[in-house]
C-alpha cells in the first residue's frame, strides 16, 4: 500500500524548499504525496511553485491583506483540520517556521497524524529573534516525530532540548537542491549592474527590523550608493510596512532600484548578478555562499551561525556605520572579498530530498502504512 503523503505550504520559501521534496516523491512508487497550499503568501507562492512544476491539489486561499499572525494562525487552524479529516493522510511534511508551518503541525497533532519537519533544529536562542519563526520552530520540534536537521549543529539543538536521537536525521538543506535546479535555467544577464559599478543586492524584511532598525539600513543605503562604483538593487517584501518605509527614505536615491518581490528564479539570477548580498533573509544566507558571494547580515544574531563559521558570512545589524564600513571593506579591499567569495557549502550539497524520501519511506509511522 503507498504512503499517503500531504505535504503542506504557505509560503515562497516553503515553496522552495518544499519542491524538491514534492518532486522527489511524486516520483516514487511507494508514495502517494498530495499537496495543500494555505497560500499564506499568494502571488509569490503561486509563481514559485510553477517555476518547479509543481501543481497543488488543495488550496485553502487564505490569504488577507494586513493578515496578523493570530488571525492567520486560527483560520489555517480551522481550515486545515477538515482537510486532514477528509485526506487522512499517513503523515504530514511541513518545513522551516513559518505560521503555516506551526498551525498544520499543530492540526496534524490535534488528528494524531505523524508529522515530519524539514529544517529542523534552527534556533538563535533568543525567543523574539526572529519574531515569531523562533517561537514557531520550538513548537513544531514538539509536534513531530520526523525532524529532518540540515546540519549536525541543528540536530545537536534538537538534541538538547529533548527530542529522541531516532527521530532526527540529518539531511543537508534542500534549499541548496532548488537553487542547483533554478541555476540551471537561469540567466543572470539581465541583472547586471552598468559598466563601471558593483551590484549590491538587499532584501529585508523581518518584523524585528521595522521602524527605526529599518531606518538604519536605509540610511547605510544611502551612503553606499553615493559611491560611484556601487548600484544598488532592493526588491521589496510584499509587508506595507516595509514598503513605505523604504520607499519614504530612498525611493529616487541615485543608484538605488527599488522594485517589487522578486520571482524566485530571478532572485538567483540578480544574486548570481552581485558583489555582496545584504540581507536579513535565512534563505540568502544559505544560497549565499553556495554560489560564492558575499553575505552580510542585517540582524544581531542568526540561526544560521555555519555561514558566519565558515567566514562567507558576516554578522553586521542594523547600524549603518556597522553596515558601510563592513560593505566598504568588501568593496574597498580585493583579499577581503575574495576571501568571503569563496563557494562552500555548510548547508549541505544538495540530494537532499532524496535522503528525506528514504527516511519516509523506511519510518515506522505506527503501523499506519507501508
Amino acid at each position: 500500500m503507498k504512503r499517503r503523503i500531504l505535504v503542506v505550504i504557505g509560503t515562497r520559501p516553503e515553496a522552495v524548499k518544499l519542491a524538491p521534496v514534492v518532486r522527489e516523491l511524486r516520483q516514487a512508487d511507494w508514495a502517494d504525496c498530495r499537496v495543500l497550499v494555505t497560500a499564506q503568501h499568494r502571488e509569490l507562492l503561486d509563481r514559485t511553485l510553477a517555476f518547479f512544476g509543481v501543481e497543488p491539489d488543495l488550496d485553502l486561499d487564505l490569504m488577507r491583506p494586513a493578515q496578523s499572525p493570530v488571525d492567520f494562525t486560527a483560520r489555517c487552524l480551522a481550515a486545515v483540520d477538515p482537510v486532514l479529516a477528509a485526506e487522512r493522510p499517513d503523515l504530514v511534511v511541513v518545513e522551516g517556521d513559518t505560521t503555516t508551518v506551526f498551525a498544520a503541525a499543530l492540526g496534524a497533532f490535534y488528528r494524531r497524524v505523524p508529522v515530519a519537519h524539514v529544517e529542523a533544529g534552527l534556533r538563535t536562542g533568543d525567543r523574539g529573534q526572529p519574531f515569531p519563526e523562533e517561537a514557531n520552530r520550538r513548537l513544531v520540534a514538539q509536534l513531530a516525530d520526523l525532524h529532518f536537521a540540515p546540519t549536525a549543529a541543528a540536530r545537536d539543538n534538537l538534541l538538547r532540548e529533548g527530542i529522541a536521537t531516532r527521530g532526527v536525521h540529518v539531511v543537508g538543506n534542500t534549499g541548496i537542491d532548488a537553487l542547483q535546479w533554478a541555476v540551471a535555467r537561469v540567466d543572470a544577464g539581465a541583472f547586471r549592474p552598468p559598466p563601471g559599478r558593483r551590484r549590491l543586492l538587499v532584501t529585508a524584511h523581518r518584523r524585528e527590523n521595522l521602524g527605526a532598525p529599518l531606518g538604519g539600513i536605509c540610511a547605510a543605503i544611502a551612503r553606499l550608493a553615493a559611491r560611484p562604483d556601487v548600484d544598488v538593487l532592493w526588491p521589496l517584501h510584499p509587508n506595507p510596512e516595509v514598503r513605505a518605509n523604504v520607499d519614504r527614505r530612498l525611493r529616487g536615491a541615485a543608484n538605488v532600484h527599488l522594485r517589487g518581490p522578486l520571482d524566485y528564479p530571478d532572485m538567483v539570477a540578480a544574486m548570481l548578478a552581485s558583489h555582496v548580498l545584504l540581507t536579513d533573509s535565512g534563505g540568502v544566507q544559505e544560497e549565499g555562499p553556495a554560489l560564492g558571494k558575499p553575505v552580510l547580515v542585517l540582524r544581531d544574531d542568526t540561526e544560521r551561525p555555519e555561514g558566519v563559521a565558515a567566514g562567507v558570512a558576516q554578522l553586521v545589524g542594523t547600524d549603518p556605520g556597522r553596515i558601510v564600513a563592513a560593505a566598504s571593506r568588501l568593496l574597498d579591499d580585493p583579499g577581503a572579498h575574495a576571501a568571503m567569495a569563496r563557494v562552500v557549502h555548510p548547508y549541505g550539497v544538495g540530494g537532499s530530498a532524496a535522503a528525506i524520501a528514504a527516511v519516509l519511506r523506511a519510518a515506522d509511522l505506527g503501523g499506519r502504512s507501508g
